[in-house]
């Protein structure tokens, strides 16, 4: 089975070869010149994180992001460049420069924090003792005065799916912690990595959330309670510039298009997500930044060789992913007649690592071999590798997922290479040092020499009824 499997693919790459006409030789081989010595992706990227910063969906900071993509798509000589209205956010949020954890006394220690977005801040500094939360009634009866105005250290909250058994205590607790006018609750991740996260939904501006909730890294509150139980006094300050601002709010996605010179009624989507978390320490790099960069220098890069594809080659750049696909799933829901149209959908939304491969079915694989095959010479410590499956995936979680859930080939650039994505993912280090730019050249070369390659192909990219999906094979 494993030899004849392997004698089909080789047959259909190479006849692949032979009979599916792609892209213009020399436009590729600019596309590739321009990429690897004149790249603009790190020029592109250190604008977006150093000017404009995080972008929370809703938030002033997106709306500039969303303005200036725009912008840079029309610079580029780009076609329909526009921002389209996919719904609104009832309460946008954005946090100010003034993001401060430390302790104060008895010793000074700086803690890396965060908040949940669209919760409340503080109103300036606010230094105040450290009280552990008590742990019942009689407890909380003996400390209450102790309490009004204290930071409360709490628990951690069970993990994911873990019953709580003391949940109606705590729930009271809470309640009298509330009545009593706490300066706030510090809580600590479950490590080093402070994950930010929060939602908008059932949100107005008339019940705006009032408590303070601050999450401080493991070994930031095993100090605290380390000293508390020297029996020293504690104090800590924070000062939370978090700002609501009043919705609705309009939320969009960026679009541009680079048109098709035969049959402009279909279409290569190249895209990804420009709506990030904004937790303190974080620049939105990782996540994603660096996906939404390679989408506009691949822009670039094309417009700057000249390009004229049959197709329609259509960038999107999609916001609200964070809370759910929001901004991808109404893009499908807006444009679902013309489904049937799109060859393909290729999201950039891995990190910095490199363009390493393509989760595809066996009748895509002569075309998308093809569509690769330049950058793989291009890049050859670097090589894209397609691994084919029965079905393409329907669940997964960024803005390929819409698309697949609908029929149309929506493809997640798998990412290789040295970086850690988890240790940037919605943490307080997705900041720009992290960014690889050799990685990101090699990303923006292949979304945009794959993109014009399936764009300048004879056909649209095959698809195939859903099955029960396995993965049979790597092609290199």
């Amino acid at each position: 089975m494993k030899f004849r499997r392997s004698f089909v693919l080789l047959s259909l790459l190479s006849l692949g070869s032979l009979a599916l006409a792609q892209g213009d030789p020399a436009v590729v081989a600019r596309v590739i010149q321009e990429g690897k010595t004149a790249n603009k992706v790190m020029e592109h990227l250190t604008y977006l994180c150093t000017q404009i910063g995080t972008r929370l969906t809703g938030a002033p900071s997106l709306q500039r992001a969303c303005e200036w993509t725009r912008a840079k798509f029309e610079e580029y000589g780009l076609e329909n460049c526009r921002l389209e209205q996919w719904g609104e956010v009832p309460v946008g949020f954005q946090r100010g420069k003034r993001q401060v954890g430390r302790m104060v006394a008895p010793v000074e220690r700086e803690f890396h924090f965060t908040t949940r977005s669209w919760t409340a801040g503080t109103n300036g500094p606010v230094r105040a003792p450290a009280v552990m939360e008590p742990t019942d009634l009689a407890a909380l009866a003996i400390k209450r005065s102790q309490l009004k105005g204290a930071w409360v250290i709490v628990a951690p909250a069970p993990a994911r799916g873990q019953e709580d058994p003391n949940r109606e205590i705590r729930e009271k607790i809470n309640a009298e912690l509330d009545a009593i006018g706490i300066a706030g609750r510090v809580s600590a991740s479950r490590n080093e990595l402070v994950i930010t996260s929060g939602s908008f939904r059932n949100l107005s501006f008339d019940n705006l959330p009032k408590g303070v909730t601050v999450i401080v890294r493991k070994s930031d509150r095993d100090a605290i309670i380390e000293q508390i139980a020297r029996g020293q006094r504690v104090e800590l300050e924070f000062d939370l510039e978090n700002h609501f601002v009043p919705g609705p709010v309009p939320v969009y996605n960026v679009v541009a298009e680079i048109r098709g010179t035969e049959k402009p009624d279909e279409v290569v989507i190249v895209g990804g997500h420009l709506d990030s978390w904004d937790g303190p320490g974080s620049q939105g790099t990782c996540d994603n930044g660096t996906g939404t960069m390679v989408a506009l220098e691949a822009a670039r890069l094309l417009m700057n060789a000249g390009a004229k594809p049959k197709r329609t080659i259509r960038f999107v750049l999609f916001t609200g992913e964070e809370q759910g696909l929001l901004g991808s799933r109404a893009y499908v829901e807006k444009h679902k007649d013309e489904m049937g149209k799109i060859s393909a959908v290729f999201i950039d939304d891995g990190g910095t690592n490199y363009s390493g491969g393509l989760v595809c079915l066996e009748s895509m694989v002569p075309m998308l071999a093809q569509a690769t095959k330049a950058v793989n010479e291009a890049f050859p410590e670097m090589p894209i590798q397609l691994r084919v499956v029965q079905q393409m995936p329907r669940g997964g979680g960024s803005d390929h997922v819409p698309f697949n859930g609908v029929g149309v080939p929506g493809f997640f650039w798998t990412e290789t290479g040295r970086a850690d994505y988890n240790f940037v993912h919605h943490t307080q280090h997705d900041h720009l040092e992290y960014a690889i730019p050799e990685y990101l050249v090699q990303s923006s070369v292949a979304s945009a020499v794959t993109a014009y390659n399936l764009a300048c192909a004879e056909t649209l990219l095959p698809r195939q009824p859903a099955g029960v999906g396995n993965v049979l094979a790597v092609v290199r």
